[in-house]
């Protein structure tokens, strides 16, 4: 049986090898052992440079490795950038106090120091780690899935969507994971005096508002955070898949990891941009509402107007979203290469006969 005719591996479209024989090596695997091998997994080639593990695409060991890349890709960046966070949602709450980024950097400085800076670092690492690793499990999960229900020459003619409706789907999911720690992170960083941190942040937090209160701003997170996501992912598959078509003049499978990673990265951080613009919107709301007890939509609405939900504080969190992204791709596809499994994105496969 030709490698092209089993229709049962197209969604391997999605991921491209990094060795220039591993399609010839790949192809003489399957014919020599097609008898042996589950028809819905198979292995890729390690990558150059790689740490010589191998992993099966759509096994157990693969959603794993998926869901540790989202763990170290999301829990570590956002940690690292919480002052810009920090900054960002104490304009987005007190405007009249923290008028720009350089004098909010500078009231905070002043009045809490340097450890003041991180100042909800807690519930942002373990609330954006569960995050991570729900995001770019599930959509490694909901891309094959999509892909198999569309069929072979669908998932190609229509990876967009498949993207579209993979990464919305695990959105959906990460959020669920997410929204305590967000909703504690918030009051943390905006209500000096609230609490120290996530320990007793989270049991004053609950004291005064219950249980339900962790969950008040999940459809605000969700209308952030699921066009963001959605974009993210989508854009940058799209954003790589032309990065090696007309900025890169040498084949992706013929690029060292050094230079697929920078490409990872690039392509992170304009998603990243568009991501920001996209879902800036709810993120002042998740801001106003996790600030204040009772507030509704039409509160914030009321007091921001559309304009100022629109643009206050989107130039930091540009640069913030940006680099995050950018930081976010290059790690997860870094760990993808670690445990033997190709970069992300790349060039389209040919058509399908």
């Amino acid at each position: 049986m030709a490698f092209s005719d089993r229709k049962f591996l197209i969604p391997s479209y999605l991921y491209s090898t990094t060795s220039a024989n591993s399609s010839k090596n790949l192809s003489t695997a399957l014919d020599n052992h097609h008898g042996n091998m589950d028809k819905n997994n198979f292995l890729i080639a390690a990558p150059k440079e790689g740490s010589g593990y191998k992993v099966e695409m759509y096994t157990p060991a693969f959603y794993a490795a998926s869901t540790i890349g989202g763990i170290l890709s999301c829990g570590l960046t956002h940690t690292a950038v919480t002052p810009l966070d920090l900054v960002k949602c104490n304009m987005q709450i007190d405007p009249a106090k923290f008028k720009s980024i350089s004098s909010g950097f500078g009231i905070l400085l002043k009045e809490q120091g340097i450890r003041g800076l991180f100042r909800g670092w807690a519930p942002t690492f373990l609330g954006y780690s569960a995050q991570g690793a729900c995001k770019y499990g599930f959509y490694e999960y909901f891309k094959k899935y999509y892909s198999d229900l569309a069929g072979a020459e669908n998932a190609v003619k229509y990876k967009t969507l498949i993207y579209l409706a993979g990464s919305a789907s695990a959105e959906v999911i990460a959020d669920v994971a997410l929204c305590p720690f967000e909703a504690v992170k918030v009051r943390v960083q905006t209500q000096p005096g609230f609490a120290r941190g996530l320990s007793d942040g989270l049991p004053k937090f609950v004291k005064a508002e219950g249980a339900a209160g962790l969950y008040k701003g999940i459809v605000p997170l969700w209308g952030r955070q699921i066009p963001y996501t959605m974009m993210k992912f989508a854009s940058f598959e799209t954003i790589v898949e032309q990065l090696y078509k007309h900025a890169i003049p040498t084949p992706k499978d013929q690029c060292s990891n050094t230079t697929q990673l920078g490409v990872s990265f690039a392509g992170g951080y304009l998603a990243g941009i568009l991501c920001a613009v996209v879902s800036h919107p709810a993120d002042n709301l998740v801001s106003f509402l996790n600030n204040a007890k009772g507030a509704t939509v039409g509160d914030a609405v009321n007091k921001l107007g559309v304009w100022g939900l629109c643009t206050r504080g989107l130039p930091l969190r540009i640069f913030m979203i940006g680099t995050l992204t950018g930081a976010q791709w290059g790690i997860y596809d870094s760990f993808k290469v670690f445990v033997g499994l190709p970069t992300t994105g790349g060039a389209p496969p040919p058509a399908q006969k």
